[in-house]
C-alpha cells in the first residue's frame, strides 16, 4: 500500500497500488500520514522522495472507493502536514488530479521525459482540496495554474520544464535514481541552515518585502553557530576554486558522509 525505505540519508516512500494506477483510497491515504510523520521524526533521514512507479506516479483520489475523509492533514492523508525536512516528487508516467497535488506539497519535483501532468479531474468536477489551487500558483504562476486547473489539459514533460513545474527531468525509468541522488547531494549540505532556509522561503510567501526580510533574518539567526564553524572551514582552504560545489553530473557523496554539520 505504502512502503518506506532508506537509501542512506534518503527516506523513499513509495504509493503501492498499481491495480488502481496508485490511486489513493482511505487506508493508502492514513498509511501516508504515517509515513510522513515517520519521515519527520526520522533523525537519520534529511530528505524525503515521494514515488509511485514507472507507469503512473498516481492518478489521485481513489473515484471507486471515494471513502476519503476531510481530515486537519488532508484529504489524501498529507497535503496539509508540514515536514521541517526537503522532499522530492520522483514522477513517472502520469502525475494527474491529486497526483498533482501530491507532487506540488513536494519541494522538488523530477520527472520522466515523458510524463503527463494534470488537474485530470476537471472532468468528473471533482474540486481542487489537497492544495492545487493554492501551490500551482505559486510554483508556475497565476495564468498557467488556472489554463491547467480550468481546461484540465495535460501538460507534458518539456512544458513543465519550462514553467518549472519540473524541476529536473531525466530518462524514463530513472526519476527515482535521480530524486535520490539529489536527495544525498541535499543531505551533504549542513542541514542546519537547508532547514533554516527552506523554512524562511515558506514563512515569507505572501509577506511584504520588508517582512519577508525579518522573516529571513529571524531564521538566519537560528543559524549563525553553524555559518560561522562553515566560514571557519572555508579559512582553513576547503571549497576555494567552486570545489564540492554540486552539478547535474556529479556523483552523490557517500551515505557515511551525507549528515556533515546536520
Amino acid at each position: 500500500m505504502v512502503t518506506y525505505d532508506r537509501d542512506g540519508p534518503v527516506a523513499v516512500i513509495g504509493i503501492d497500488r498499481p491495480e488502481a494506477k496508485n490511486a489513493i483510497d482511505n487506508e493508502t491515504a492514513l498509511a501516508l500520514q504515517e509515513a510522513w510523520e515517520r519521515f519527520d521524526g526520522d533523525d537519520d533521514a534529511a530528505v524525503g522522495v515521494l514515488t509511485g512507479d514507472e507507469e503512473v506516479f498516481s492518478a489521485g483520489a481513489d473515484l471507486k472507493k471515494m471513502d476519503l475523509e476531510d481530515r486537519d492533514e488532508g484529504w489524501l492523508g498529507f497535503s496539509r502536514m508540514e515536514v521541517s525536512k526537503p522532499t522530492i516528487a520522483a514522477v513517472e508516467g502520469h502525475c494527474v488530479a491529486g497526483g498533482l497535488e501530491m507532487a506540488l506539497w513536494c519541494d522538488l519535483r523530477v520527472a520522466g521525459e515523458s510524463v503527463v501532468f494534470g488537474c485530470f479531474e476537471r472532468r468528473f468536477g471533482v474540486p481542487l482540496v489537497d492544495g492545487g489551487t493554492q501551490r500551482l500558483p505559486r510554483i508556475v504562476g497565476q495564468g498557467r495554474a488556472l489554463d491547467m486547473i480550468l481546461t484540465g489539459r495535460p501538460v507534458e514533460t518539456p512544458e513543465a520544464k519550462e514553467w518549472g513545474l519540473a524541476n529536473r527531468v531525466v530518462g524514463d525509468g530513472e526519476a527515482l535514481s535521480a530524486a535520490i541522488e539529489l536527495g544525498k547531494t541535499i543531505a551533504g549540505f549542513p542541514q542546519r541552515t537547508v532547514r533554516t532556509d527552506r523554512a524562511a522561503v515558506y514563512d515569507g510567501l505572501g509577506q511584504e518585502l520588508a517582512q519577508g526580510l525579518k522573516v529571513e533574518a529571524w531564521h538566519g539567526r537560528r543559524a549563525l553557530e553553524t555559518a560561522e564553524a562553515g566560514a571557519e572551514r572555508f579559512a582553513a582552504g576547503e571549497g576555494r576554486g567552486g570545489e564540492g560545489i554540486p552539478d547535474d553530473r556529479a556523483a552523490s557523496r557517500e551515505d557515511g558522509e551525507s549528515h556533515e554539520g546536520a
